[in-house]
């Protein structure tokens, strides 16, 4: 009941401080009006400056999808794990630690996190963006030299938030209430301070628990931005934005079973009441200056700063006896913190009849993580007398028997299969609190350290014939990364080429072809003393974009082929003190993608994607544990998504919506392979959703339901002689009410 008084109260304030002001106008950034009608916005021509581009996508030689936020708002996302992928073809969520962070993968390999145009990807992070200050997503796939080439050729998505835009006065509030005790307030202040300055204020707060008992993911966000238009060519922007995070432990979300996948209720958890929550505190800044020396040439500069904290704990298996798991609380503190520079120039000339849109930069970055992942203890040895205490030498025998004899005095127990009891009901009392005594840099040591810095120098020509109705682009990265990754030192540079050509049938039809590359560094060394070479991607690529009816849907499709060289693996004659690594040969991943936005009709839009994917070894060098043809893990060989929203334009009905969506994966690949001989492949996952909505100029409520018919939801991997997997929720609603001033 607090929670409600809390997100009425803002909502309430939100209304007064709205009907007081002379000048009231109606949000028309993310929704267009046509003869005193609107409908939805889920197309963008352009991507935003920080993509640097500066471009409309489909002249573009390479696959972008963007996701607005009126699409996100629709679909009642909360956060980038929360369904944002459903609206891009051939994009999955690689499951890892709940909410905590989203791991995206497409094209075969793990997609670069980026915001503003900078690459916060770390092993474990950045924390799962909340769309409440989230403007739009940049979907680029394949390689993106002109962002980035240190990383996998699978591609980026950049998150691009919110910014002042210079009304008097125009924003929304918004309470949403949902399964779960799911409370969430939000609010979106965007104002004129003066003619030169701009302010903009997004807050968010949420508490939501799970359908797992125990469980909770509590959200809070501030975001504060200004824009000050120095000159009439150079504006500077800065903004804050503060995301704090407090959750259950993670691995809560883990199920553990000897039997397979999906063996126990969906509400089952392994987790206990009296776990400290894990904190995560993530304070970034983003400074961007931008100067236009005239119509043709605009210089860009930005420095960013991200710090991240996380204090808290983690749930996994110890060992296990027979069907009996032993649990292992780890403690984990860690600090990631990251700094960015870049400048880039774009421009446009031209030479008799050609033109030339020119794009050169210049990136600089560091980061560090480094955590204390060394303390912990099993929370399932019991002495004699049914009591807690850390495990020692004089525990009792880790036999079947023994953790029989433990049972007994542990009623309210479970085992890895459901037959029998292997952990019992723990309280705060009992947990061994976290050594904290010395710095966590002395803690961590090298062995738990990453520690990056990287240079790159970017160029590119786009050059324009018949009237640019043909541009061929030329480009060429410079880039010099240096890395101490656990202990182990590295060193790579590489010069990555981009070349690209499109073509313009007409103003609403394009075709493209493309090739690109991209390099990942790698700390591995062979029985010779040599060293290995970077991991390289090679993409060629072609497609045709269409939009439809001036503009109002589009639609794109695209071919691709990747082949990853240089990648390693352990040296299976090892010794046990040997870490020695052999090339593993080359891997493909090849597919189509088919994505499909906009208003279809009037008061009838849509999303609809595929993908076909296939991923597998070409050529190996350890044809025993990697035979040539064998699929390489973590994706589904077809994915299939849709949205559909219908409004009603005019009569009675005028302003009521309905929705419906679903998702389709078949084939599926688990993340990780394992020991020959287990689960490979995970059963088809179908899911669908569906809403209600009402709205007019000023107010929107809307229903979601998602999961409608309640279907068992997961994926996971082998993981040694076990398996472990997620479930997702089962069927939940979400009604939010929001009002725009």
């Amino acid at each position: 009941m607090k929670n409600v008084l809390i997100c009425a109260s803002l909502l309430g304030s939100m209304l007064t401080f709205a009907q007081e002001k002379d000048t009231i106008k109606s949000n028309d950034i993310e929704e267009v009006v046509v003869n005193g009608k609107y409908y939805k916005k889920y197309i963008e021509k352009e991507g935003s400056s920080s993509m640097r581009l500066d471009e409309e996508l489909i002249k573009i030689p390479q696959n972008v999808s963007i996701i607005t936020n009126r699409a996100l708002e629709d679909q009642q996302v909360t956060t980038l794990s929360d369904g944002v992928l459903r609206n891009v073809a051939g994009a999955q969520r690689l499951e890892h630690w709940g909410d905590m962070y989203t791991r995206v993968n497409m094209r075969g390999s793990r997609a670069a996190a980026f915001m503003n145009g900078v690459n916060v990807t770390s092993n474990w992070g950045p924390l799962s963006e909340d769309m409440s200050f989230v403007d739009h997503i940049e979907f680029i796939k394949g390689p993106s030299g002109f962002l980035m080439s240190n990383g996998e050729p699978s591609g980026i998505y950049n998150i691009v938030t919110k910014k002042p835009t210079g009304q008097s006065l125009n924003g929304s509030a918004r309470v949403t209430l949902g399964s779960f005790n799911m409370y969430r307030g939000e609010t979106d202040i965007d104002t004129e301070i003066t003619d030169k300055v701009a302010f903009r204020l997004n807050l968010m707060a949420q508490n939501k628990n799970s359908f797992r008992d125990y469980e909770f993911n509590d959200r809070y966000i501030i975001n504060p931005s200004v824009k000050v238009n120095l000159t009439d060519k150079t504006t500077l922007t800065a903004e804050y934005i503060y995301q704090r995070a407090k959750m259950s432990e993670v691995g809560s979300a883990y199920v553990f079973s000897y039997d397979g996948y999906a063996t126990r209720p969906v509400s089952y958890t392994a987790t206990d009441p009296g776990i400290e929550p894990t904190k995560v505190d993530n304070n970034t800044v983003n400074v961007n200056l931008q100067h236009k020396f005239n119509d043709n040439w605009k210089l860009t500069s930005q420095l960013t700063y991200v710090n991240e904290y996380t204090m808290g704990s983690n749930l996994w298996p110890s060992n296990f006896v027979g069907n009996y798991m032993i649990r292992r609380l780890g403690y984990w503190e860690a600090d990631n913190t990251m700094k960015f520079g870049q400048v880039f120039l774009n421009g446009y000339v031209k030479t008799g009849a050609v033109s030339h849109k020119i794009l050169t930069g210049l990136d600089l970055g560091s980061k560090k993580y480094m955590a204390d992942w060394s303390q912990g203890y099993n929370l399932d040895m019991f002495n004699a007398n049914g009591d807690y205490r850390p495990a020692t030498s004089t525990d009792p025998g880790n036999t079947v028997a023994d953790y029989n004899y433990w049972y007994n005095l542990n009623t309210n127990n479970y085992d890895i299969n459901g037959t029998g009891a292997y952990y019992g009901p723990n309280n705060s009392s009992t947990y061994v609190p976290f050594d904290k005594t010395k710095p966590l840099s002395v803690r961590a040591g090298a062995g738990s350290t990453i520690d990056q810095n990287y240079t790159g120098l970017y160029l590119q020509d786009e050059l324009g014939f018949l009237d640019d109705k043909l541009r061929l682009t030329l480009a060429a990265r410079y880039t010099n990364v240096k890395e101490n990754n656990y202990g182990t030192k590295s060193e790579a540079d590489k010069i990555t080429p981009r070349v690209g050509i499109s073509y313009s049938i007409d103003e609403s039809m394009s075709v493209y072809g493309l090739y690109d590359q991209s390099f990942v560094p790698q700390a591995a060394i062979f029985r010779d003393g040599s060293t290995v070479k970077p991991i390289t991607g090679n993409n060629m690529e072609i497609g045709v974009k269409k939009d439809w009816f001036g503009g109002k849907w589009n639609t794109t499709l695209s071919a691709y082929n990747i082949v990853k060289n240089n990648a390693t693996v352990n040296d299976p004659t090892n010794t046990p003190s040997e870490q020695f690594s052999i090339l593993l040969g080359k891997t493909r991943v090849q597919g189509v993608e088919f994505d499909l936005k906009g208003e279809i009709t009037r008061g009838f839009n849509a999303i609809f994607n595929y993908a076909f994917t296939e991923n597998k070894v070409t050529e190996s060098n350890d044809p025993a544990n990697n035979p040539v043809g064998m699929r390489v893990p973590g994706y589904a060989k077809h994915t299939a998504n849709g949205w559909l929203n219908y409004t009603f334009v005019d009569g009675a009905l005028e302003g009521f919506g309905l929705s419906f969506g679903g998702t389709y994966l078949a084939d599926r690949s688990t993340w990780a392979w394992a020991n020959a001989g287990t689960q490979r492949d995970l059963d088809d996952y179908v899911k669908f959703d569906a809403g209600l909505s009402w709205e007019n100029t000023k107010f929107r409520v809307g229903l979601n339901v998602f999961n409608v018919f309640n279907r068992y939801l997961y994926s996971g991997s082998p993981y040694g002689n076990y398996y472990y997997y997620q479930a997702e929720a089962p069927r939940n609603f979400r009604l939010s009410i929001g009002y725009k001033f």
